[in-house]
């Protein structure tokens, strides 16, 4: 790996606990470093996707000062990329100096072109390079969370806080799961009612096996206890990051998904927590109004491209409509037939 000065560029073994504790304890205190800097993903993202993965840290003085977390995702489908990180929202750079952040993204351009990708993509939330072309489909949704429950309730805006008073109403209870299966069975249905693919029950699994108690299934279920929505979140210093969810047929007449982000919130809010995180949503999308209608405001996320073998930003997501057709054929596929197929078509999506 090269050298600037005494800044040395160096790949993670994700096999070698010392450098995971390494990483991880550098991760814990970088201000710009999030959720999905954590060197977990790293054996997640080769153990679960098969990707191989270049997780570059920095050093300086003998001490770690920069992490830039990426994986290599060729596909014949959706393209050939070098990328930080699939399937996160947020990833690229987290660095203790413009020094240490400079030297990681020069490393992985010269990776990029060394592994002949068609593009490297580096999903920052906040702007690095005002010269590279910009994924501008994405946004994100943070509040604080108030320190009284019902100055947090009385945050939503009326016509939502309605809604959530209506699944209270309705007599609905929250739990948290010791496993993802309810989870996984809603979270299924779900997607693949909106024609796109599921993530593996697998995945899920590895997600709590790996990261512990930082991740967790809050599943909300109708007084006959049958589970109506669910959802899976990431918890991160002060954060909570609700990530997957997925929702029964049932779930809109009792309003159970509204109740399910209140219970969250009130639940972070007990748990001394300072920030709900809303997470990503394509601009102009039912998530996207969903997540206004709860008084949280949309702020652009930055997602950033070099460009070798193409000369436009990919756009493989939804939203592109030359998936249209694939769309609504993967609604008509059996459900345990679309189970069995998507985890090995969304695993090139990242």
């Amino acid at each position: 790996m090269p050298e600037t000065a005494d800044l040395t560029v160096h790949r993670l073994d994700g096999r070698r606990p010392e450098q995971v504790a390494a990483w991880d304890a550098f991760v814990a205190q970088c201000p710009n470093a999030t959720f999905f800097h954590r060197a977990g993903w790293e054996r997640i993202t080769r153990e679960v996707f098969g990707h191989d993965t270049h997780f570059l840290w920095a050093e300086q003085g003998g001490a770690l000062v920069g992490v830039l977390p990426l994986a290599h995702v060729n596909s014949r489908l959706f393209g050939n990329a070098l990328t930080s990180l699939p399937f996160a929202v947020y990833g690229g750079v987290a660095s203790a100096s413009p020094e240490a952040a400079a030297a990681l993204e020069a490393e992985a351009d010269r990776l990029a072109q060394r592994l002949g990708v068609a593009h490297l993509e580096l999903r920052h939330i906040e702007r690095r390079h005002e010269d590279w072309p910009l994924q501008d489909l994405y946004v994100t949704f943070r509040k604080p969370i108030l320190p009284k429950e019902d100055d947090n309730m009385l945050a939503i805006p009326r016509k939502q806080r309605a809604m959530v008073r209506k699944g209270i109403k309705n007599g609905l209870s929250s739990h948290i799961d010791p496993d993802v299966d309810r989870f996984f069975a809603l979270y299924a249905d779900n997607v693949h009612r909106h024609g796109t693919p599921a993530l593996s029950r697998r995945y899920f699994q590895a997600l709590a096996e790996v990261f512990g108690p930082d991740v967790e299934v809050l599943t909300v279920c109708s007084p006959d206890s049958k589970p109506l929505s669910s959802v899976l979140s990431f918890y991160w210093r002060d954060e909570v990051l609700p990530y997957y969810a997925g929702d029964d047929w049932a779930a809109r007449e009792a309003a159970a998904n509204d109740f399910k982000y209140w219970e969250l919130m009130r639940r972070a809010y007990e748990r001394g927590l300072q920030v709900f995180d809303y997470g990503r949503s394509k601009v102009g999308t039912g998530p996207y109004a969903f997540k206004k209608n709860w008084g949280f405001e949309p702020t652009p996320l930055h997602y950033e491209y070099r460009l070798y073998q193409r000369d436009s930003v990919p756009q493989n997501n939804p939203s592109n409509a030359k998936y249209r057709l694939m769309i609504e054929a993967w609604k008509r596929l059996p459900l345990p037939v679309a189970n069995w197929l998507g985890p090995h078509i969304v695993r090139h999506l990242g």
